[in-house]
């Protein structure tokens, strides 16, 4: 049990690694019994972004495997930054990671670029109960920035940020009246090797990803989609424009009281839908 500086108590998460394909990849890991939940975080943060699903009653009944990407939290530095740090080369990675501990079946959650990650690697992950995805507008090619986002993600692809950049990164997944940004995630910003943010952002603009538009068009396993209400960077009536045969109780979620990170700013409400959704498609 570990007391944070405000008093607050919290569980130790068990930090592993596991060698995947030559990387070296640090994950969290919750739960001993149940189906698999495999958690994917976004640009520049760790796993630690779902620490509130990690510690929460959801490992009472599944196995929580939160993956910490090259180049991100404890995880090794890509050796080969072009190929891996593209939506093609993380989704290899997971669809490696999952194989390697024979989670294939589980249900996939993606936050933010996580979700983007998720889609890609559906392609591969044939035998997944379910994908689910907050923060994250599947786009085409090209993919509709304008019509998608709300704002600009400069500094999202961005390498070496300075301060005041990583503060504005920092508070743009918080809800606008968010003062106090928690140092978790200004410090995974900060940590995250900057090649990571250069090539990401040059390889989706130049269309090394697979049409997202066509994968949740086409999916047969069910998908649901989380948003925060409060959302800064993205604009929730894009959802509508899209094609989801296999959209989990036909609807995008939305989740009062949070922002670009659901998971962390309401994780009560995050993790009721989350079980939900893995109990039904596990059942």
């Amino acid at each position: 049990m570990t007391i944070t500086d405000n008093g607050e108590v919290q569980k130790d998460l068990k930090q592993h690694t596991q060698t995947v394909e030559g990387r070296n990849l640090s994950y969290y890991r919750a739960g001993e019994s149940g189906p698999a939940i495999v958690l994917v975080h976004g640009n520049s943060q760790s796993a630690l972004t779902f620490r509130h699903q990690l510690e929460s009653g959801l490992a009472e009944k599944y196995r929580l495997f939160a993956i910490e990407l090259p180049g991100h939290g404890l995880s090794s530095p890509a050796t080969d930054p072009e190929g891996t740090y593209s939506l093609p080369g993380y989704a290899q990675v997971l669809a490696a990671f999952a194989k390697e501990l024979g989670i294939e079946d589980g249900v996939f959650v993606g936050t933010s670029l996580g979700g983007h990650i998720v889609l890609e690697a559906s392609l591969e992950l044939k035998k997944a109960s379910g994908f689910l995805i907050n923060a994250t507008p599947p786009v085409g090619k090209p993919p509709a920035m304008d019509k998608a986002f709300l704002t600009s993600l400069e500094s999202a692809f961005k390498g070496e940020l300075t301060n005041d950049e990583v503060m504005t990164f920092a508070s743009l997944q918080l809800r606008p009246e968010e003062k106090d940004v928690p140092e978790s995630i200004i410090e995974d910003i900060k940590k995250t090797d900057m090649m990571a943010r250069q090539y990401i952002g040059s390889s989706i603009g130049g269309g090394v990803y697979a049409d997202e538009l066509e994968i949740v068009k086409n999916l047969t396993a069910p998908l649901a989609i989380l948003h925060g209400e409060e959302d800064q960077l993205i604009n929730d009536s894009y959802f509508g424009t899209i094609n989801i045969p296999t959209l989990w109780r036909s609807k995008v979620h939305f989740i009062k009281n949070a922002s670009h990170c659901p998971q962390w700013e309401n994780p009560e409400e995050y993790n009721r839908l989350l079980g939900e959704f893995v109990e039904e498609v596990t059942d």
